[in-house]
């Protein structure tokens, strides 16, 4: 499964995607994280759907410093990414 996934909220300079990348490679999920000029996070998960659930479900939380206000989230056709890389 391939998931979109964009985080508001004080989601920038809290090492959200750094934590996001170390998740995702520990549950065998590939895809990127990247921030936007607009202050949120988007990222691109892929993989089998338990792990990429459990992903979108940290992003929902994030790190310590994070203050997630919502994860809007949108399903897309794999793609069949390898790794996952922080943009």
């Amino acid at each position: 499964m391939r998931k979109r996934a964009v985080a508001r909220g004080r989601v920038q300079g809290v090492f959200f995607r750094d934590s996001v990348r170390e998740r995702a490679e520990a549950a065998g999920v590939a895809g990127w994280i990247t921030n936007r000029a607009d202050g949120t996070v988007e990222a691109v998960l892929e993989g089998d759907a338990g792990p990429v659930e459990r992903v979108l479900d940290w992003m929902r939380e994030g790190p310590p410093r994070a203050d997630v206000e919502r994860i809007d989230v949108t399903e897309e056709e794999p793609e069949g990414l390898n790794g996952f890389e922080v943009r």
